[in-house]
């Protein structure tokens, strides 16, 4: 079996064709770790190799491959664009706009989604519902728009799940409120009912592989997710997709979308705010999911089927320190939870729930940032653009703490390529280095 096991977790790498590359939103690896080393633990602003000023503020992570470096931005005339630059320098080697039309609630905007790339083409998201695949030159090879085959998307922060690509297919969650408020963003009126709903396109041309319909017994805010879909390996060794959202946690074949099996008790008080945001993460057998807003942080088997709410139910992490917001990362044997709002980071055992150790960050600011780990070290970022280095040890050691600008609003998570951190606030990219 553990064999079986090996055989899959390497399927899951195989987007990796070079460890330096950041090609998703989540890394090589899809788990927002990197086997690089020799990365920076403290620098300062006059020390970064370069800033690339940016035209508009987002939410969505850097990805690199190469010498490339991508990024989506809105800018003053609302409109919406994919820009590469040039790793070496940050000079922009193009900037193509793929929609417009952008709108913003509180520090989201249109511009969330993380893009990704398997190094030939870039594949781009946007809260309008717009989808569009780039070569690197930034020629446009096919879009589509999911607003206007599927209904306006109906979210109260706007849309912000990042699509995953994964062993030649292109997989985007949509969990959205149904039917839409009259006051959501872009819902003139409100819009019909229309269902949530997972799909999986073909990404040499963008035609629909498979779409399912994800339901759930959520209601009003409650059903929309802002997470990704993660992959995962069952003890039988084939791999599943993970989505978070709608009160539960389910698990799909990623060939047809069927569900294979769902959890709940992610909301367990059934209340109708409880929007999803961290995204599911798989260790060993157990997939791992976070209840909004002080919610419990559940493990569960992926080894059955049907309703696994209580049979399936590996532990319970229930205090009051889990993740609104931050996706969890599993590194070095332990599960790292970041409770954005309280500043408190939590190594647990993944797989029993037991916290190991437990630290307050030094800000008195939010983080929204997800965590990301290499070289023996956590990397995330507070919304006043404060960088703090955390040590992955057995213990609570805060390495670094370096400001990055007197702007706020900062919620992109960090990337890591090539012993250089990349990190996205509102009005720049930075990148750092030994």
């Amino acid at each position: 079996m553990k064999t079986l096991q090996t055989l899959a977790l390497l399927s899951l790498s195989t987007l990796v064709v070079h460890a330096e590359n950041w090609p998703q939103w989540r890394g090589p690896a899809l788990n927002g770790t990197s086997p690089e080393t020799g990365l920076p633990t403290t620098w300062t602003r006059d020390t970064v190799k370069w800033t690339a000023p940016m035209p508009g503020p987002s939410g969505a992570s850097p990805i690199v491959w190469g010498d490339t470096v991508f990024v989506v931005s809105p800018d003053a005339d609302k409109n919406l664009a994919l820009i590469a630059l040039n790793r070496k320098d940050g000079k922009v080697l193009w900037q193509k706009q793929i929609a417009t039309g952008d709108i913003t609630k509180g520090r989201a905007n249109m511009a969330s989604c993380s893009p990704v790339t398997d190094g030939k083409t870039v594949y781009v998201v946007f809260g309008t519902g717009d989808i569009a695949a780039l070569d690197f030159s930034g020629k446009v090879l096919w879009n589509r728009n999911l607003s206007s085959e599927y209904g306006r998307l109906s979210f109260n922060w706007i849309y912000g799940s990042s699509p995953l690509l994964f062993q030649g297919r292109l997989y985007l969650q949509v969990l959205q409120r149904n039917p839409a408020p009259a006051d959501y963003p872009g819902q003139a009126g409100g819009d019909p009912a229309r269902e949530s709903f997972l799909l999986c396109l073909d990404p040499a041309t963008g035609k629909n592989i498979w779409k399912v319909a994800r339901t759930s017994t959520a209601h009003d805010e409650s059903q929309e997710s802002f997470g990704t879909p993660v992959p995962a390996v069952g003890k039988d060794g084939k791999v599943q997709l993970l989505v978070a959202g709608g009160d539960c946690l389910s698990a799909h074949d990623p060939a047809t979308g069927a569900e294979l099996w769902r959890g709940y008790g992610l909301n367990p008080t059934q209340r109708g705010d409880m929007r999803s945001v961290p995204s599911p993460v798989s260790v060993d057998g157990l997939a791992i999911a976070a209840g909004p807003k002080k919610g419990p942080l559940l493990a569960f088997r992926t080894d059955m089927k049907g309703d696994i709410s209580e049979k399936g139910l590996a532990w319970k992490f229930d205090e009051r320190h889990t993740p609104d917001v931050c996706t969890p990362v599993y590194y070095n044997g332990k599960l790292f939870v970041l409770d954005g709002d309280s500043h408190t980071l939590s190594a647990l055992d993944p797989r029993t729930g037991e916290k190991k150790w437990q630290g307050e960050i030094p800000t008195r600011a939010v983080v929204r940032s997800s965590p990301v780990a290499a070289d023996g070290k956590l990397y995330f970022i507070d919304e006043r653009n404060n960088v703090f280095v955390v040590g992955a040890g057995d213990k609570f050691e805060v390495l670094g703490n370096i400001p990055m600008g007197d702007s706020e609003g900062t919620r992109a998570t960090i990337a890591i390529s090539s012993g250089d951190l990349f990190i996205r606030t509102p009005q720049a990219v930075y990148c750092v280095g030994k």
